[in-house]
């Protein structure tokens, strides 16, 4: 068969591996999902890897998976929290770090052949955000106030006629706050995923076709789809960690402009 043709043919397959097929249907559209189903392994798995590399912290590191996890979070502690957020990030710390790891174990796992990641459906991605939406504005009430906060969102100093023009495009902005954290995460590894298996289909169809007996040209051909399906793979993982660190970087400027005095 053409490679094309067997591209072609597994398009549709590719396609609807990305649906949110149940795994588990209770009936009348109730059940599991797959990515719901994968939303509560990466849970428990973020749950693991923290809870035994808390339980193996020495004063002196001797354990890589612990160094490792243990970089992560003084990373997530300085870059993050001291960094972006200043005075008070300590009782921050825990939320970002908690935010990081999971939304990093889950893009992780996505990267597994036959796993999906719960950051690839935008109603997760939607979920992490409002979590993170109306965590900045719980702080923001607490450090000034109900009335208090509602007027910080306008930068003090501002002309009186410039006040509610400004407060209205601020509040604005405020609200889209959510929606920016939920569509970039979501676009970021749904497209990045959708790229990979592009590249998967194409590399298996010329190398399926070199198999059935194709024209030399058609052998040169899948080594470079192999060649670019690895590069991919390996551009993806670092895509997964800038995700990670996009979306908790961002939560700690909403933290920092909710808490500081305008």
């Amino acid at each position: 068969m053409n490679p094309l043709d067997l591209v072609n043919h597994h398009v549709p397959e590719l396609k609807e591996s990305f649906d949110s097929a149940f795994v588990a249907n209770f009936g009348s559209g109730i059940g599991i999902t797959q990515y719901v189903l994968w939303l509560c392994i990466t849970c428990a798995l973020t749950l693991v890897v923290v809870l035994v590399a808390a339980r193996r912290l020495t004063l002196v590191p001797n354990n890589r998976f612990v160094n490792m996890i243990e970089t992560g979070y003084q990373f997530v502690r300085r870059d993050m929290g001291e960094g972006t957020i200043g005075h008070g990030y300590r009782k921050h710390v825990p939320f970002l770090a908690t935010m990081f790891f999971f939304i990093l174990i889950s893009n992780m796992v996505g990267l597994i052949p036959g796993c999906k990641t719960p950051t690839g459906s935008i109603s997760i991605t939607w979920a992490l955000s409002l979590i993170a939406f109306v965590y900045f504005n719980y702080w923001g009430v607490k450090a000034h106030g109900g009335w208090g906060y509602l007027k910080s969102i306008a930068p003090s100093g501002l002309p009186a006629p410039m006040v509610p023009v400004i407060w209205f495009f601020e509040f604005l902005s405020l609200v889209l706050r959510a929606l920016t954290l939920a569509v970039r995460l979501y676009g970021n590894m749904f497209a990045g995923h959708m790229a990979l298996g592009v590249f998967s289909i194409f590399a298996f169809s010329f190398i399926q076709s070199v198999i059935e007996g194709a024209m030399p040209l058609v052998g040169g051909v899948s080594i470079l789809w192999m060649a670019l399906l690895v590069a991919m793979y390996a551009l993806e993982t670092l895509v997964a960690f800038l995700q990670a660190y996009v979306f908790t970087v961002l939560s700690a400027v909403y933290i920092q402009l909710a808490t500081s005095e305008h």
